[in-house]
């Protein structure tokens, strides 16, 4: 369940160039582990966590699911006057419903988005409150929460596409081992961020370039919009909504 993230956005690694995602990584390597596993993914990229709960809940539940990841609520806090605690009202309220069923919740708080722009500073008291609540939620409801917010690595730009928004196919492949690890005693808890070497700093001249040029590309694209009431998700629907038997990774 969720949005871009779970959708798979920025790792073009699945048949033909499609979206996979960490999912659809995770889920290979335990139907690999088990030998089998029946999977779907009901994430739509741009999907607020109202949303989110409206379109996917009850069809998460009528599955009748084992195992659940449940990541959402960023596409709100990214927005500005977002109320926090009603976003995590929300989350509150599927995560109840889903842990009365008896299944295993998987769930993550975020990077801190002031280490990933300048921008990102206007974001970064709602995020924090978001994570404190984040865990809050999942302590409550017995969820497996991946502390990504703990990581320093884990805003690298290494890990992330030019829009610093979605994970690259190296974020989602790390995002799916770090996901295992909650599950599997096998998979170190930390291994998954452990191994990237520091980058020099880069030039001042060519860091505020790199601003501007993200500022044009994808900040004022996205502004736009919220401005028009438009989602990079119009149109679209869940890649794989129903549960399916999941395919040997090539």
């Amino acid at each position: 369940m969720g949005d871009s993230q779970t959708e798979g956005v920025g790792d073009p690694t699945g048949p033909g160039g499609t979206e996979r995602g960490w999912a659809d990584r995770f889920a290979e390597e335990m139907a690999a582990r088990q030998g089998s596993l029946l999977y779907a993914n009901l994430a739509v990229r741009g999907r607020r966590i109202a949303e989110i709960e409206e379109e996917q809940l009850d069809i998460t539940l009528a599955m009748e699911p084992d195992l659940v990841s449940l990541i959402a609520g960023l596409n709100d806090v990214i927005r500005p006057g977002c109320d926090v605690d009603a976003v995590l009202a929300r989350m509150d309220s599927m995560q109840s419903r889903l842990a009365a069923t008896g299944t295993t919740i998987l769930t993550i708080t975020y990077p801190d988005p002031a280490g990933m722009s300048p921008v990102g500073r206007l974001l970064s008291e709602a995020t924090i409150r978001f994570n404190e609540g984040l865990r809050e939620v999942a302590a409550r409801h017995g969820a497996l929460l991946l502390d990504i917010d703990e990581f320093e690595t884990s805003v690298d730009e290494r890990l992330w596409c030019d829009d610093r928004l979605h994970l690259n196919s190296e974020g989602h492949r790390r995002l799916a081992r770090g996901m295992a690890s909650l599950v599997d005693p096998e998979v170190s808890d930390s291994e998954w961020l452990e191994d990237l070497e520091p980058i020099d700093q880069r030039p001042l001249a060519h860091r505020l370039a790199g601003e501007a040029r993200w500022a044009g590309a994808f900040l004022a694209p996205w502004i736009w919009r919220r401005l028009t009431g438009k989602s990079s998700g119009d149109g679209r629907v869940a890649k794989r909504p129903e549960l399916s038997p999941v395919a040997e990774a090539a």
